[in-house]
Order: C-alpha cells, then structure tokens, then sequence
C-alpha cells in the first residue's frame, strides 16, 4: 500500500474553480466515504479549506487510484473532467509525504507561514477518524505532519514572520480606512475562521465587535470570547449600515451579502469565504472596498506585506521538513521489512523444531540434560546465523531501495510471499477495520 495526494489549491486553480469544488458538512463526509469505497482505496482524508481541497489516500494501485478519486471530484463538485484534471496536482510515495508536511508547515499556504492550516489538517484528521474511513497508515503520517508543522512553527517563527489571510485583511483594511482601533468591525459567522478572525480584531486592538451568525447561540458564544456582542442573522443588513469593517466566512452555499444591503460610504470588506459570500458587485459602490480571496490570489497581498525575516524562516522550515521527510521515509521502510524478518525467524524456529523431533525420535534413549543441551545448541546456532543479515537487511532497508533487501531475502530463504503480508496483517488488524467489518 501506498500514499496518494491528488487536489487543487491557489497555486494551480482560480478561486472560482475552489469554489466548485470545496465541500463541506454533508457534501464533504459524502466524498469522504465514496473514496474509501473504491477499490483500489484502504484509507481516505479530505482536507477542504479557501485555499484547497486535496484527497489523501492509502491506495494498492496507482494509476486506477488516481483515475478513481480525479473522478469522485468530478462527479461531487460538477465540473467536467476535462476540466478539472488542467489544474489536479498528483502526489505518490515519497512526495506526498513532502507535500503533506510542508502544506502542515504552512509553506504550501497562500500567505506563507500562516499558522491556520494546522487547524484544518487536524479537523480533516478528526472527521476522518469519527467516520472510519482512515486507518494506522495515513494516522500515523498526518499526526506526524501535525508535529512537523507545530516544530517548523516553534522553532521557526514563520508564522510571526507571515501573517494569516486575517491579519493581511486587516493590513489591507488598514491602507483603506487608516488605523483600525475605534472602529466597529462586523463578523459574519462563526466557525474557526470567523472565530480567528474575531480573535485577531480584538488582538489589533478593535473593541467594538458585532458577531452575526445564522445559529444566534454560537454568535453569542463567539461574541462573549472577545467582549463583542451578538446580533440576529435578520438583523445583517442593519448592522451593515453602522460598520466600518466587516469580515465574512459563513460557509454559506449562496451570496449572504448583497449589493442592496450595502449603502455608498467608507467601508471595508473582507471576503474569506468559499463560495463568496459578498456579491463582488459590492466593488462598484462608491466609497466601498471589497477584498476576497481571488483578489488575494491576484497579488493583493504583496503590497501590504514585506519580508519580516520571513525568507530566513522558510529556509529554515524546508530544511526541518527535509529531514523530517527523510526520517519519517527511513523508519518506514524498516518497517516494510519487519514482517519478511518475521516470517524468516518463523521459517528458521520451524525447522529447527522439525529437526530436533526427528533427532529424538532417533535417540529416544538421549538423557534429559542432554537434550535440553542439543536443543538450546541448535537454536543458539540458528540465532547466530541469522542475526547478521536480518540486521544488515533492517539497516539497508532504510535506503531508497530498501525494499529490494526485503524481496532478496524472500527469494534467497524460499519465503512464501504471501507471509510477510499475514503477519502485517495481524500487527495492524485490531486498528484497521476492513470494509466489510465497518459495513461499508
């Protein structure tokens, strides 16, 4: 089995191309399943964020995976095939495990080093886990990504050196309607984003903050947090007219702010949502600036972002996830070859006790001590031989080619290939349901 990445992202769609094919709620554990109920599919993860929708799998083949999940996204987001595979990317192997911790460093982020990511790895890891469709294998590799992008962070700073898509909202806010403190900012929504978002106005110093969400309990919760107050969803229009900043990410499937409920005045807006949620109609209204995340994508950011050391930092995250890569690579292919040591001790105690059988038949008469001696020489001698080369082939095993080691062993001692996967099968069965145990 294998890991396989294939997604999009800002680097290689345009926004409008994200908005088709996020999900999310319903839609995103309904892709999650339909992945792991392919064929060639073990395990399955999706992470959906603004900036992303990438499917992590534990496939058996590459090609008919491949075709498999490219499909699913296609058929769950409605664009045409054609269309969509112009802007997939596909990782395997090793470099999906590299993909993997560098997007969890916020390397592969559309601001460099923003810290959020982490979050939404961990949330796609948790949905996974409470749907069952993830296993030991992709498990074992995101929560190492989660502490690969925790060390890159901590060791690092580059998420003090790059700033989240709120904070560079907020530095494009600030170019429009000067400093920030003293004016009333709206927050429409109020999940992770909406939440960080709340966070960071009250953080830069914004102490009025009105939260507004559809589900009036979890506004007055946010609202609570940063000393704000809440307002009711049909109220949105009213609150629109008395704010100076608003930010919105509802994750609603429709347009929540239109160009009617938006009067001609200084006023900022920040779109963080996937599909918009205001109408970019909003940008002809006069006095009004709107920024979303396509204009992001555009290169608004560069202007109101300089380096803050943030070229050292990176530097230094893709030299810890270099060898983090490598680390994680080399542990497992030990592990790959764990199961063919097994089975050839298994083979070796096998013989040894067939031999040692024949031998007191022969000599039934031998004296107790004796054969107790014989028996403990013999399997000493067994031990002996095969120390060296199962340590030798464990070391070897941890290059690039290490599987081959593994195949040369079975080849040279005769091992039924079919025995290194029973034992592999036997280490991870109490974790690893199969499809048909999960009912699926």
């Amino acid at each position: 089995m294998s890991v396989l990445v294939v997604g999009l992202s800002h680097r290689t769609a345009p926004v409008a191309l994200l908005e088709r094919v996020a999900v999310s709620g319903d839609a995103l554990v309904k892709l999650l399943h339909d992945v792991q109920q392919d064929d060639h599919v073990a395990e399955a993860m999706v992470v959906s964020t603004c900036n992303r929708v990438e499917v992590y799998a534990e496939v058996d083949r590459f090609h008919p995976a491949v075709t498999g999940v490219s499909q699913l996204l296609s058929i769950h987001s409605g664009v045409p095939m054609e269309q969509l595979a112009n802007n997939l990317y596909v990782h395997y192997e090793d470099r999906a495990v590299e993909h993997l911790f560098s997007v969890g460093s916020g390397l592969d982020s559309m601001v460099v080093g923003e810290g959020q990511i982490l979050g939404q790895v961990r949330s796609a890891l948790r949905l996974a886990q409470e749907e069952g469709t993830i296993g030991p294998t992709l498990n074992e590799l995101v929560q190492q990504s989660l502490r690969v992008g925790k060390r890159s962070h901590t060791e690092t700073g580059i998420d003090r050196a790059g700033a989240s898509l709120v904070g560079v909202g907020l530095a494009l806010a600030e170019s429009a309607l000067g400093p920030i403190q003293g004016k009333r900012a709206l927050v429409v929504g109020a999940g992770s984003m909406s939440a960080l978002s709340a966070a960071t106005l009250q953080r830069a110093g914004v102490t009025d903050i009105v939260v507004v969400n559809r589900t009036h309990d979890r506004a007055v919760r946010l609202a609570q947090t940063v000393g704000g107050r809440a307002a009711a969803f049909d109220e949105l229009t009213a609150e629109l007219a008395e704010a100076d900043l608003v930010i919105s990410c509802t994750g609603a499937a429709d347009v929540v702010i239109t160009a009617a409920m938006v009067t001609p005045r200084e006023m900022f807006l920040l779109d963080l949502a996937l599909p918009h949620d205001v109408d970019p109609a909003v940008r002809r209204i006069p006095g009004v600036t709107l920024v979303d995340l396509e204009s992001m994508q555009d290169g608004a950011i560069v202007a109101v972002t300089d380096d803050g050391g943030r070229a050292e930092a990176v530097t230094a995250v893709r030299e810890i996830v270099a060898g983090e890569v490598e680390a994680y690579l080399s542990a497992e292919r030990a592990a790959r070859v764990t199961p063919t040591v097994v089975a050839l001790r298994s083979k070796a105690a096998q013989v040894v006790e067939a031999e040692l059988g024949r031998f007191v038949a022969r000599v039934p008469e031998i004296d107790g001590r004796v054969r107790e001696e014989v028996t403990q020489t013999v399997r000493r001698v067994v031990d002996k031989l095969l120390h060296e080369p199962t340590v030798r082939v464990k070391q070897l095993a941890e290059s690039p080619a290490g599987d081959h080691y593994a195949e040369a062993l079975r080849e040279l001692f005769n091992l039924d290939p079919k025995v290194p996967n029973a034992v592999r099968h036997v280490e991870t069965v109490d974790t690893k349901p199969s499809k048909k145990e999960a009912g699926l």
